[in-house]
């Protein structure tokens, strides 16, 4: 192969390894209450994920000894994350031909094998979990040593730092000298899986060097009993318990106590009295399948990150789309994280109002993403780069809306930009859903397009180049076929991109969650609770509820107010917000007023900065009472409050403590009866598909 150490004209160096820069048998009810930690129990198979060749040159030695470890003998081609210092990358042949040897030693159990007899592989549970860990000398620490391939797979929260070795999380990497993550896995999604990848493949004293790390953190007895376990292919990971703003936030809600918790279908086959238990981690029998990757799957992830990190400088556009529960989000996550193994940050253009990744329900949103996402949404909330607020989960009744506010924010993102970008598309992919999935391959410079389906078949037609060239979208046409001729003739054949078909396996593929937290409105809600935790004081203490929180006070004459999910007459409009999210907005246009509330007269498209809780309304002194996370600099220059269909979730208004009689905004005198009490829907003068031919 061609040797591309040399620079490319007018292409700036890119991708650099930048991780370590950045800064059993049955239970009884009562044997799961003796646990320090709330223990409901689970069964899982865990699924191995192939290992993507990590970087010889690392920024950042990680070990003394490991400064004298042979240096690699490869050469790759030169790039540069986001104007980072230039750095050799290996052979993409040779890369893509790791994930390919990965991806066929995993089998569909998740346990990968070798030729290598010190490869070993399975689940850590019952016996073996109290013989690989030891609880550390502080409370509620523990130490595990993992064999390579080894799998815990658990439900709760945690805080993991590789102490030696390398383990491996939802296609991040972890290497010993990097700094804590956190880990949550929730009952809400599929429960998180670490494994082990072994240590690098030079040799290293073992155990001398192993004793001494484990110094610092184990008593001379524990750490006797666990030097005994470590091999040169070993890995030792320190876990420590984990709370957060979000995580108090959370607990404070009745309903969501045991959202860390096995949900009831995993009662009987998660593992108590571990030295990780006290912790916040409860360990999983193999009984429970944690996340399974299919064959395509792991070749797809191989084939756009590696030539993410060739040919395309980096610069890929991976668009993934699919049905409903066919795994969209969890492959995305999985994407991100690998891409993150290699580069500094990713770009995520999201077009799925309804499972959002980084915001509340109802937006679309362009984001840089630099950490890796080792938990569901609602754990790793984030300002986006640039937003804007559709108000609804659906884009039905308004699809040009939706359209022009995807070319909106791509226009906003750099040209010159070298990051790779991962497209979230909605689960809508028949009728106009899938002409809006046509409009946006169109619109948008993709390289790779990413379709999931499932059950060995596929849900809608494959979107590949050639299918796009006589496909009919919703505001884009294909061309008549002597215009096509015409076309080639000229400037040569259509661009081109890359079709990936993948046959999604992960749990719960192809139906919806009907356990406690596991539906699609009960995502949204913990989505925007997450956002609201933000109100929180970062310091340790008791949670505050929001009707004790100091707002904003906000002339009604300096912003307007709109509503943008139905129409609301005017004098309506104010009951209307009152005690409800909105979104925090800037016109273009100043807002002026002769006296009284500014109300707007049609739907702006404009930037969204965050989100508020409009808690009060002040007739007489013509005040809004704000309840935001946004900073103060940046709420200056919002001008505009848009009313959405995404509402607050009723714990935050039934959870009101310091009432003894009715609680404010909240009533059961209420009837659907009543003419005018449902919201009015409006639908942009859309004909069905059928009416227009389309199937």
């Amino acid at each position: 192969m061609k040797n591309k150490n040399t620079q490319v004209k007018g292409k700036s160096q890119k991708w650099k390894d930048v991780r370590s820069k950045r800064c059993i048998s049955s239970i009884k009810s009562s044997d799961l209450n003796s646990s320090p930690v709330a223990v409901k129990i689970i069964k899982e198979v865990s699924v191995k994920k192939k290992t993507v060749k990590r970087l010889k040159n690392k920024p950042k030695a990680v070990a003394e000894n490991k400064k004298n470890s042979p240096g690699s003998g490869f050469k790759k081609s030169a790039f540069q994350a986001n104007g980072c210092s230039t750095f050799a990358l290996n052979d993409e042949k040779e890369d893509f031909q790791d994930w390919r040897e990965g991806s066929d030693s995993v089998h569909a159990n998740g346990v990968e094998t070798s030729d290598d007899t010190e490869v070993q592989g399975g689940r850590l549970e019952g016996e073996a979990l109290h013989h690989c860990a030891q609880r550390g000398n502080q409370e509620n620490r523990a130490v595990l040593v993992m064999q390579k391939n080894e799998t815990l797979c658990f439900r709760g929260k945690c805080t993991v730092t590789c102490l030696y070795g390398r383990v491996e999380v939802m296609g991040f990497t972890i290497d010993e000298g990097q700094k804590p993550y956190p880990l949550f896995s929730p009952a809400s999604h599929c429960p998180l899986t670490i494994r082990a990848l072994g240590n690098s493949e030079y040799i290293r004293d073992n155990r001398t060097e192993a004793s001494n790390i484990l110094q610092e953190y184990l008593s001379q007895a524990s750490r006797k009993k666990l030097v005994k376990k470590v091999t040169s292919s070993s890995s030792i990971i320190l876990l420590d318990p984990l709370e957060t703003t979000l995580t108090r936030f959370l607990s404070s809600f009745t309903h969501l106590g045991e959202l860390f918790s096995p949900p009831v279908s995993e009662l009987m086959s998660a593992v108590p009295d571990t030295p990780l238990n006290s912790l916040g981690m409860i360990p999983l029998a193999s009984t429970i399948e944690g996340m399974k990757t299919s064959r395509s799957c792991r070749d797809a992830l191989g084939a756009v990150v590696n030539a993410s990190r060739g040919d395309l400088d980096g610069c890929g556009v991976i668009l993934v789309c699919g049905t409903k529960n066919v795994g969209k989000s969890t492959f995305i996550r999985i994407l991100m994280n690998t891409l993150l193994n290699h580069t500094s940050s990713v770009d995520y253009l999201e077009g799925d109002l309804g499972q959002t990744e980084f915001t509340p329900a109802g937006c679309l949103s362009l984001s840089t993403v630099k950490e890796p996402l080792l938990g569901p949404p609602f754990t790793h909330q984030l300002t986006p780069d640039h937003m804007i607020y559709y108000g609804q989960p659906s884009c039905e009744t308004d699809l040009d809306r939706y359209l022009e506010s995807l070319k909106s924010l791509w226009r906003r993102r750099p040209q010159c930009r070298e990051t790779p970008v991962v497209i979230n598309t909605m689960g809508w992919v028949k009728g106009f859903g899938f002409q809006l999935l046509v409009d946006l391959i169109r619109f948008l410079p993709v390289t790779h397009v990413v379709q999931l389906s499932h059950g060995g078949g596929t849900q809608f037609p494959s979107l590949t180049p050639e299918f796009l060239r006589t496909a009919q979208g919703y505001q884009t046409h294909p061309p008549a076929q002597t215009a096509l001729n015409e076309l080639a003739e000229i400037h040569g054949p259509p661009r081109a991109y890359t079709h990936l078909s993948v046959q999604s396996e992960f749990q719960g593929v192809a139906r919806q969650g009907t356990a406690t937290h596991q539906r699609s409105n009960e995502h949204r809600e913990l989505s925007l609770l997450g956002y609201l935790s933000e109100l929180q004081s970062a310091e340790p203490g008791p949670v505050r509820p929001l009707h004790t929180l100091t707002p904003y006070q906000v002339p009604n004459t300096a912003v307007a107010l709109g509503v943008i999910h139905c129409e609301v007459a005017p004098s309506h409009m104010l009951y209307a917000a009152n005690a409800s999210l909105v979104g925090l907005c800037c016109l273009a246009e100043k807002v002026t007023s002769k006296g009284g509330p500014v109300v707007l007269s049609q739907t702006a498209l404009c930037p969204c900065v965050g989100f508020g809780v409009l808690r009060g309304i002040d007739m007489a002194r013509g005040l809004y009472f704000l309840l935001t996370p946004v900073d103060p600099s940046i709420l200056r220059k919002v001008n505009c409050l848009l009313l959405g269909a995404i509402s607050l979730p009723s714990c935050i208004l039934t959870t009101q403590p310091g009432f003894e009689d009715e609680m404010p905004y909240v009533t059961a005198d209420y009837s659907f009866d009543l003419t005018g009490a449902g919201k009015i829907r409006v639908f942009k003068g859309l004909m069905r598909p059928s009416q227009m031919g389309v199937q």
